[in-house]
């Protein structure tokens, strides 16, 4: 089990809590590895990368998952182009940091794109990056994806039946899943049915929660609408053992991931 603590955000990018901290609070908390957004790092010069690694192997916990944000549906070819280099820059850092998996998206959703066009850009920008992950050793997860603040709009690919099309056009890739619990009932779908859609493509999964049914609104998890214990059940019958990596996005601070980490561990071991 691992955390993105999105409500630490602001406070890591800021170097209000240096990144080895958070690693050292995710031990303290009995977590096996920690999660990052590639905005948490400086940059990829030689002496940043050694001197993080080296202080991140004094705390003795690694990195499980690093998230990043390509916007491979973008209108102007160049940009794609850009995306996808700077994609492959994140795959090659997580390489050399020894992150196992790196969560990718499809793009935001620009005003006048095309399903069939933005479908067929998602597919083509991922499939393109795989071919550097596999090189790299870099396992791929997309994601059923809401709203990054990086982004000025939502994720072309949130509303699920766009989702569920990339994945399966993705399947004579390496790209597997990074499957979020609470963005399904977040678009106002059912979740279990998506699931039977992938489960065979799932590596890992952002256990998440919003408030209400057909709206992205994270909180706390345990306090909303989605039916992460019915997950867990579904995830357990069809033998995945894998990283549970708790998007813990309620902004009440170390506090919050705390319970987010009591609360996740009690709903798998039950389920």
């Amino acid at each position: 089990m691992s955390c993105l603590p999105v409500s630490l955000f602001s406070m890591i990018i800021q170097k209000k809590i240096p990144l080895e901290i958070w690693a050292a609070e995710a031990k303290e908390m009995g977590l096996d590895g920690f999660d990052i957004s590639m905005m948490f790092l400086d940059n990829h010069t030689p002496v940043y990368l050694r001197t993080l690694q080296e202080k991140l192997e004094k705390v003795g916990l690694p990195i499980v998952m690093a998230c990043t944000y390509p916007d491979f549906v973008h209108p102007a070819p160049l940009q794609r182009d850009r995306e996808l280099a700077y994609l492959k820059r994140d795959i090659a850092v997580c390489s050399e940091l020894g992150v196992k998996y790196l969560r990718v998206l499809a793009g935001q959703n620009h005003p006048g794109l095309t399903r069939e066009e933005g479908i067929h850009r998602a597919v083509e920008g991922l499939s393109a990056a795989s071919v550097a992950a596999d090189k790299y050793g870099v396992q791929l997860v997309y994601e059923d994806h809401a709203k990054p603040g990086a982004w000025d709009y939502i994720d072309f690919s949130f509303p699920p039946e766009i989702f569920l099309e990339i994945v399966d056009r993705l399947r004579n890739t390496s790209v597997g899943v990074n499957f979020d619990t609470g963005n399904i009932s977040s678009a106002g779908w059912q979740t279990i049915p998506v699931l039977e859609a992938i489960v065979d493509r799932i590596k890992t999964i952002h256990v998440s929660d919003t408030s209400t049914f057909g709206k992205f609104d994270p909180i706390m998890i345990g306090t909303g609408v989605t039916p992460n214990r019915e997950i867990f059940r579904f995830l357990k019958k069809h033998g995945f053992d894998g990283w549970l990596c708790i998007e813990e996005a309620s902004n009440t601070g170390l506090d919050g991931i705390r319970k987010a980490v009591a609360v996740t561990r009690d709903l798998w071991e039950k389920a």
